[in-house]
């Protein structure tokens, strides 16, 4: 288990009530689940996840049902030992990172505990908790990962949906300032480089999301460095998309430079070195039906021409 200095995250071990079953489970106030009811099985699966011996099937079975219960949430964090069995399942498989080992049976098996983790990020009353325990920073050694095979791919993704989780909230001025301290940003430019679609996706969107906070756009404009390494990449990014065609992704690179364009250091920067595709019409065709990118790439093309007096 990682140590807890400064810099690594620590467990946080919050305490619950006593339920009959002399598991500690922490309910909602004024309410009990109806025996047999949905709710009701649902609190046996958190139970479940306390015990080695059925966490695994618990951890698939909640994962499924983690849309079906919007306290969900609150019993995770509140449920005495429950999260420190979560973190456990991430924990259990540093192992088989280096060198990589990891099979497709124990990638699904942490994967079902990251989607519990989404679900605590998600939520407004868990967000800020989640985050004061340092929970972001276990998930960090599966983003840095780069072998290709399926086991880690799916790793990294549902990684990424915990950390897009976190960013996805309108107010996140508090998680921009953590994920800003950390290491995230070096690590969603490489999986935008080497990552497959759908994870360049969710990592751009994280990029997106920290270029939109004041705070985030200031900290990759302040040095040089920082603005070349997401402005070599963003390039990268367009010159495959020539070939790719992927929409997606070229709406998330067009509202990044069209962020970027808001700072008048990288606006002077973004004159000389934007990729020619975004200014030649080399994507009208692809974006002949999404008026709002259209709108978007014409903006930053019209911010770019706009000489500073």
């Amino acid at each position: 288990m990682p140590g807890q200095s400064s810099g690594t995250p620590q467990i946080n071990n919050p305490s619950g009530n006593p339920s009959s079953s002399g598991k500690l489970l922490l309910l909602p106030p004024g309410r009990a689940p109806p025996p047999g009811s949905e709710e009701s099985k649902i609190y046996i699966l958190i139970a479940e996840l306390l015990d080695p011996q059925t966490r695994e099937t618990a951890l698939l079975e909640l994962s499924k049902k983690r849309e079906m219960y919007e306290d969900l949430a609150l019993v995770l964090w509140g449920g005495f030992g429950i999260m420190s069995s979560l973190l456990l399942e991430i924990v259990y498989v540093y192992p088989a990172l280096s060198p990589p080992s990891l099979s497709a049976h124990a990638s699904n098996r942490v994967c079902n505990a990251l989607a519990l983790l989404q679900c605590v990020a998600s939520h407004a009353e868990t967000r800020s908790l989640f985050l004061n325990a340092h929970i972001p920073l276990f998930l960090y050694p599966f983003l840095n990962t780069t072998s290709k095979t399926r086991p880690f791919e799916y790793l990294r993704l549902t990684s990424l949906g915990v950390i897009g989780a976190l960013v996805k909230q309108n107010d996140n001025s508090d998680v921009i300032n953590f994920l800003l301290s950390t290491e995230i940003i070096p690590l969603c430019l490489r999986i935008m480089e080497t990552g497959s679609e759908l994870s360049k996706t969710v990592a751009i969107f994280i990029v997106q999301k920290i270029l939109l906070d004041d705070l985030g756009l200031a900290y990759i404009c302040q040095t040089y460095e920082r603005f070349y390494a997401v402005g070599t990449v963003l390039s990268n990014m367009v010159n495959a998309l020539v070939d790719t065609q992927a929409v997606r992704l070229l709406k998330h690179v067009v509202r990044c430079y069209l962020r970027l364009s808001d700072n008048p250091r990288a606006r002077e920067a973004l004159r000389a070195c934007l990729p020619d595709a975004l200014r030649d019409g080399t994507f009208s065709t692809l974006l002949k039906g999404d008026a709002v990118t259209k709108r978007c790439l014409t903006q930053l093309l019209q911010n770019l021409s706009e000489r500073s007096e």
